[in-house]
């Protein structure tokens, strides 16, 4: 069954770090998008990140410029997304998406309707 997994959320502090991971079963990362949203209690979703995995050029929203960093393992079929200096207004539940269309591309888009597969998301609270 193709399933997208995050893991690595949790509690910090004002100014703190954390890495979240995504892997998936089934499925292959190589030559697909990937991407990192994040919604927060009572507000729509948000793309923070996008990268094609097959240029490995990251793309940001203007919020966590500076701040996160995407990386990717190929040998471990995995995404990270390293949240540095993170603040209160990063508190949400972060979600690591798929998109099925396989391709050499350069670039992507933070825009949800592109992704096929979401994991069940993994919760990011920062404390003041």
């Amino acid at each position: 069954q193709r399933q997208v997994v995050e893991s690595g959320g949790g509690l910090v502090q004002v100014g703190g770090s954390l890495r979240l991971s995504c892997t998936a079963s089934d499925l292959t990362f190589d030559k697909r998008t990937m991407g990192w949203f994040r919604q927060a209690p009572g507000k729509e979703r948000e793309g923070v990140s996008c990268i094609p995995w097959y240029s490995g050029t990251s793309y940001y929203v203007d919020s966590v410029k500076g701040r996160f960093t995407t990386s990717k393992d190929s040998a471990q079929n995995t995404l990270y997304l390293q949240m540095n200096n993170l603040k209160p207004e990063d508190t949400a539940m972060y979600y690591c998406a798929l998109d099925d269309d396989i391709g050499e591309y350069d670039g992507c888009a933070l825009d949800a309707s592109e992704f096929d597969y979401w994991g069940q998301g993994t919760q990011v609270t920062v404390s003041s």
